[in-house]
């Protein structure tokens, strides 16, 4: 390092050995060249290595991810060591010693985000990295506007400490900054408080998972599939058609339904007849839905019970279980349930009730003429 900083000292004295009167200045820039000049090669050396043998290391191991590391650091890598070799370069340079300060600052701090940027593409790698094996293991597949959110957080988190650290280099007093930064961040939370309650209500879906995008859910007295969800909002397709916005803290906030977590579909639905019908065919009524039901596919029978006198009729609860969730297809089940019911009831003649209502008329004396007005 002394070797370094009196380079340009030392060519000088070469010149003075040998009899050559020349200015200070030239065997300074005959040094900062050299040193410039050297931390190219050595870049060179570095970005080469990287180039052919560490890259070829790399995709010999079975993950992808030092490969990723290498690809996106190499050059970063390359530029810091440049910055450095120009750093010492024009060190030698005695004119400018009158603001070294400012040139140690201003280097300083590139080299210090330099690194930082650094560290915010291997982050980068890295969360790509796990939201590919999440794919790959047959897991939940990560938003990619939560991916964005998560690099972005990790980064300024970086860019933060990197500005911490500048400062307590420069020997700043950093209670000022710390009581700033708490400050800044107390009254930005409050400017963006719905914001960042979406936002952490976001976080809240992704790791507690209620649903994922392509589920048909209910939420509130809404119902559809979900389209899209990101860090303000989450987008359902309703029946109609149209697209619903709703906020996630809305959706965490209150009770949600996810119909593709079923595993199976409980059916429950009633049956009434008319209060004509005959013991004996009320007895029959239990056996015959019973083999309609066991005649379908997909489909477990539970119970049929002759359950209430109703106010119009005498009703049965039939219950079944199908084994899917799918909701077309479970219409398609009870249409043809439904089907086969009243073709099996007209050859038992046996009559559906519908609602009926008795009316009863008071009669009243007719008026005689003489009453009338």
């Amino acid at each position: 390092m002394n070797i370094l900083v009196n380079l340009g000292d030392f060519i000088n004295q070469l010149f003075r050995d040998n009899n050559l009167s020349v200015n200070a200045l030239v065997g300074e820039s005959i040094a900062a060249v050299l040193l410039f000049a050297l931390s190219l090669i050595i870049g060179w050396i570095v970005y080469h290595l990287f180039e052919h043998y560490f890259s070829k290391w790399a995709k010999k191991t079975k993950t992808t991810l030092d490969d990723e590391i290498i690809k996106n650091t190499k050059r970063p890598i390359y530029f810091f060591v440049l910055i450095v070799g120009f750093y010492y370069a024009i060190d030698q340079l005695s004119i400018l010693k009158t603001y070294q300060f400012f040139i140690v600052q201003i280097f300083l701090v590139a080299e210090v985000f330099l690194v930082a940027y650094i560290i915010t593409r291997i982050i980068n790698v890295l969360l790509s990295w796990y939201a590919e094996r999440m794919v790959k293991t047959g897991k939940k597949a990560v938003s990619s506007n939560i991916l964005l959110v998560f690099k972005k957080v990790l980064h300024v988190f970086v860019y933060i400490f990197a500005f911490l650290y500048l400062l307590y280099v420069s020997r700043i007093d950093l209670s000022g900054a710390v009581v700033g930064l708490g400050v800044t961040g107390i009254a930005i939370a409050f400017a963006l408080q719905s914001i960042l309650g979406d936002a952490f209500s976001a976080f809240t879906i992704y790791f507690d998972r209620p649903f994922e995008i392509g589920d048909y859910v209910i939420i509130g007295n809404y119902e559809g599939t979900i389209t899209n969800i990101s860090m303000k909002s989450t987008r359902m397709k309703l029946l109609q058609g149209e697209e619903l916005v709703i906020s996630n803290k809305e959706i965490t906030g209150g009770s949600l339904r996810n119909f593709k977590k079923m595993e199976n579909r409980r059916v429950a639905f009633s049956i009434g007849v008319t209060y004509d019908t005959s013991l004996e065919k009320l007895k029959k009524i239990p056996v015959l839905v019973k083999k309609i039901i066991e005649k379908c596919n997909d489909v477990e029978f539970q119970r049929v019970h002759f359950k209430e006198y109703g106010t119009f009729s005498l009703n049965f609860e039939v219950v079944y279980v199908m084994k899917s969730p799918d909701y077309i297809k479970y219409l398609d089940i009870q249409q043809s349930i439904n089907y086969a019911i009243k073709e099996v009831f007209e050859k038992e003649k046996i009559d559906l009730a519908f609602p009926t209502q008795t009316i009863l008329l008071n009669q009243t004396n007719t008026p005689s003429k003489g009453n009338q007005i």
